[in-house]
């Protein structure tokens, strides 16, 4: 019971984190480890700077 407890909180934190845009980097350096094991994971800075710029682009756009 209690397993699925704390499946259900990492669940529902990495659900949280989604929604504001906070990149889950332990997800990434999972999926790097399994699906990719001969390439080295992005350390978390350039995981985020990655993120930020997947998300936001270059800033050479229109607005403002």
């Amino acid at each position: 019971m209690f397993e699925d407890l704390a499946k259900v909180g990492r669940y529902l934190g990495q659900a949280a984190r989604l929604m504001v845009g906070v990149p889950d980097y332990d997800n990434y350096v999972q999926h790097m480890r399994i699906t990719h094991p001969d390439q080295e994971a992005m350390t978390y800075e350039e995981f985020f700077r990655e993120r930020q710029q997947a998300r936001y682009g270059s800033g050479n756009g229109s607005c403002c």
